[in-house]
C-alpha cells in the first residue's frame, strides 16, 4: 500500500493521460470484437465529438486542479474531514472507505442532482443524447458539466478530508470504470449480474441510458453499485429492450453535431421535455 501511496502522491500528468488513452484504446478494441449492439454509424465521426468533449474535460480539470490540491492540503493540515476523524486503521481499509465516499459525492450525488435540477440537467443532457453508447461516451460532457462535476469533487475532498494521493487514485479508477461501463461490450449475463453487486457493470449502466423515464433516472453510480442499491435507485431492464438516447433529441442533427450539442444548455427546452 505504501508503494501505491507513493506513486499516486506524485503521479505525472503524462501517466494519467496514458491511462485515459490506454483505457479508451483497450475497450475500443474489445467492443469491436465482442459488441453488445451492432451499430450502423460512422464510428470515427462519433468518436471525434466525444473525444473533443473528453479533451475539454481534461482542460477544465487541469485549470482547476490547484483548487483540489489546496483543499486536500488544508484538510490534512487542519485535521478536517471524515477520514481525519476516524480511528487509526489499516491503510487498505482507509483507502477503501475514502474511495467509497469520494464515489458517493463526486459521482453518485452530483449525477443525482444533475437529473433532479432543471438547470443542471440542461448541461448533463448532452451525455444522454448519445444514441450509440460506446467507450468514447464515457467523458461526453459539456464543458459546463465538467465544472459542475469538479465542484462536487472538490466538495467531496473537503467533507471527506481526503489526501491528494487518494484523490488521484480515485480519479484514475473513475476514468477506467466509466470507460468500462459505457463500453459497447456483451458480458455473460451471470458475470454481469455478479459484478453489479459490487461495481457498476456495463448492463447496469446501460439501463441509465434508456431513452425514457423512469430508467433514465436510475443507476447513477460510477465505480461502486452500493449507492444505487442503498438509496433505491437501482433498476434493471433486459438489454434487448434498451433504446439509447433521449426522447426529446432523437435526430442526428440534434445529438451528432458538435455545435448543436454545445448550444443545448442555452436553448429553450422542447415542449415535451418534463423535468
Amino acid at each position: 500500500m505504501n508503494d501505491i501511496i507513493a506513486y499516486f502522491s506524485t503521479i505525472p500528468s503524462s501517466h494519467r493521460s496514458l491511462i485515459l488513452v490506454s483505457g479508451i484504446t483497450f475497450f475500443w478494441l474489445l467492443e469491436n470484437a465482442f459488441p453488445l449492439f451492432n451499430f450502423t454509424y460512422k464510428k470515427w465521426q462519433h468518436a471525434g465529438i466525444n473525444i473533443f468533449m473528453t479533451f475539454t474535460t481534461i482542460v477544465v480539470n487541469f485549470c482547476l486542479a490547484f483548487i483540489l490540491l489546496k483543499t486536500a492540503d488544508w484538510t490534512i493540515a487542519n485535521n478536517f474531514g471524515i477520514l481525519q476523524w476516524l480511528p487509526e486503521m489499516s491503510l487498505w481499509i482507509y483507502a477503501f472507505i475514502g474511495l467509497l465516499l469520494l464515489d458517493l459525492i463526486g459521482a453518485y450525488l452530483v449525477h443525482l442532482v444533475e437529473h433532479k435540477t432543471k438547470f443542471l440537467w440542461r448541461f448533463h443532457l448532452i451525455h444522454h443524447t448519445d444514441t450509440w453508447i460506446d467507450t468514447t461516451t464515457a467523458n461526453r460532457h459539456h464543458p459546463g458539466e465538467s465544472v459542475i462535476r469538479f465542484t462536487f469533487t472538490a466538495l467531496g475532498v473537503l467533507i471527506i478530508g481526503s489526501p491528494m494521493w487518494l484523490v488521484f487514485l480515485y480519479q484514475t479508477l473513475s476514468v477506467v470504470a466509466t470507460q468500462f461501463n459505457h463500453a459497447n461490450i456483451s458480458l455473460p449475463k451471470k458475470v454481469d449480474t455478479i459484478l453489479s453487486y459490487f461495481i457498476v457493470s456495463p448492463d447496469m449502466h446501460k439501463v441509465h441510458h434508456h431513452h425514457v423515464l423512469p430508467y433514465t433516472d436510475s443507476n447513477y453510480g460510477n465505480i461502486f453499485s452500493i449507492w444505487d442499491r442503498l438509496f433505491g435507485t437501482f433498476m434493471t431492464l433486459p438489454k434487448e429492450e434498451i433504446i439509447y438516447g433521449i426522447d426529446t433529441y432523437p435526430h442526428p442533427e440534434d445529438h451528432n453535431e458538435l455545435k448543436s450539442l454545445l448550444k443545448i444548455p442555452f436553448q429553450k427546452p422542447p415542449l415535451k421535455e418534463i423535468r
